[in-house]
């Protein structure tokens, strides 16, 4: 044995790999046949975020929309860019208090619906300080 010289393959490959560089490993050497067929991972930026600069997200904290659904502690994606209509759920700022409710429009001027037996509608007066913020897109509930 001495003298003896030991070589090693020629081609050692372009690159050497870890396990942390390959993320999915196969004893042969060889993909799986799935692999061609493998999605991303969802993301839920692209899911749920239709115009990026105008999105904001608001923890509720009150139990006002508990009818439609929104529970205190839900996180609302509010779209600015969105015009808010008719029948949908805003984020209001009335005389300086954010308010999550439901727009109605008519005749008289705008009332500010809770989904609430315990809250009453609230009907915007003349003179008071009102703009609509943005509209809730999406409600993000955790379950117990």
């Amino acid at each position: 044995m001495d003298g003896e010289q030991w070589y090693g393959a020629a081609y050692k490959g372009s690159k050497k790999f870890n396990q942390w560089e390959v993320p999915t490993a196969n004893a042969t050497g060889f993909g799986a046949a799935a692999d061609d067929y493998m999605e991303r991972g969802i993301d839920l930026n692209e899911q749920l975020i239709r115009n990026k600069p105008a999105t904001f997200f608001f923890r509720m904290n009150s139990d006002a929309m508990i009818d439609a659904g929104i529970h205190s502690g839900d996180v609302l994606i509010v779209d600015r860019s969105i015009k808010a209509v008719n029948g949908k759920i805003i984020v209001a700022i009335l005389n300086g208090e954010l308010l999550v409710r439901k727009l109605q429009t008519h005749m008289k001027g705008v009332t500010l619906i809770a989904e609430n037996k315990k809250y009453g509608n609230i009907q915007v007066e003349e003179f008071s300080s009102y703009a609509a913020w943005g509209v809730v897109i999406y409600s993000i509930h955790q379950t117990p």
